[in-house]
């Protein structure tokens, strides 16, 4: 039976698309932002993950220490909690950790949990059609989203043909690296694209995010020829493309494109993602940086507006 790898399905969502939405967040990701906001969805596979504000410590529980298999699990250095108490956590070697999820059925406080589950369609539609009045009463309905969605093409697709034969509004959020047919297949099933524009750059675009832009800028032309609806989605991340410049190069683009174009919306970069981070016990480094100030959101809007778009601030 056809399953896709879902780690989340988020309710009254307003930030995905028009009206109330319900958002069902697929694993798997090929690009790797360095300023994620979602790290857990990276990764096609189940993940461990470790919330240290409900963790008990080795001293009241330590449940976690004695089932894992691979003995990946030790005490850590004493230290102390949200309250200002001594406290000793659990160290998680990931390096040696299979993610087999032994300490997380064990963990009683679930501060060690599993990140990504199987469901089939008729999971997933068992939940949505729960929602579906709040799509009727606001305009809104169903985004699937990820990490890349369209990289669980079979699921994506099936979801989004049961979505529309419930009557659902349906939106794809996507990075646009795939390939085209995936976003062919989809196309007839989709009402709008939120589709992500990170960089103009190609070679700073593979530099910083591990792959190029030719593709993605490739396909939202594509989209557009097709007839589709693009909501574009430009996260504004300091220190790489919040110049005057880099700006002139996204209006450039999109003015070619504008007439399949709903709306821009620029997404000031958040530090949400750090904590996410943490609780994947990961060691690399995570991009913090100050968010871009009200005064550079406004003029980069601006300038994005005098090409004939409507623009909005996330």
């Amino acid at each position: 039976m056809l399953t896709g790898k879902i780690y989340d399905i988020q309710g009254f969502s307003v930030q995905d698309g028009p009206g109330i939405r319900t958002t069902v967040f697929l694993k798997g990701c090929p690009l790797r932002c360095p300023w994620c906001h979602s790290p857990e969805s990276q990764l096609f596979p189940t993940e461990l993950n470790w919330m240290q504000v409900r963790c008990l410590g080795t001293d009241a529980c330590g449940k976690c220490l004695d089932v894992c298999p691979k003995g990946a699990i030790s005490i850590g250095e004493s230290t102390t909690n949200a309250m200002g108490e001594p406290i000793t956590y659990p160290d998680v070697d990931k390096t040696v950790c299979d993610d087999c999820g032994a300490c997380a059925k064990a963990c009683k406080a679930t501060a060690l949990y599993m990140c990504g589950e199987d469901k089939t369609v008729d999971e997933v539609m068992h939940r949505l059609l729960r929602d579906q009045p709040f799509f009727e009463e606001s305009g809104g309905g169903v985004t699937v989203s990820g990490g890349e969605c369209l990289c669980q093409p079979e699921f994506t697709l099936e979801l989004l043909k049961r979505c529309k034969e419930a009557g659902m509004h349906t939106a794809v959020d996507t990075t646009g690296f795939v390939k085209w047919e995936v976003i062919e297949k989809v196309l007839p099933y989709t009402d709008l694209f939120l589709y992500d524009l990170k960089c103009m750059d190609s070679a700073l675009h593979k530099q910083v995010i591990g792959v190029p832009n030719e593709l993605i800028l490739e396909n939202a032309e594509k989209i557009v020829k097709a007839g589709g609806k693009i909501q574009v989605r430009i996260p504004t991340i300091p220190m790489f493309n919040e110049s005057q410049e880099h700006f002139v190069k996204y209006g450039e683009f999109l003015s070619k494109i504008k007439e399949g174009i709903d709306t821009v919306q620029l997404l000031p970069y958040h530090k949400l993602g750090v904590s996410k981070h943490q609780r994947l016990m990961k060691k690399e480094k995570i991009f913090v940086a100050e968010p871009p100030s009200d005064q550079l959101m406004q003029a980069r809007k601006k300038q994005l507006e005098a090409y004939g778009l409507t623009v909005t601030i996330h």
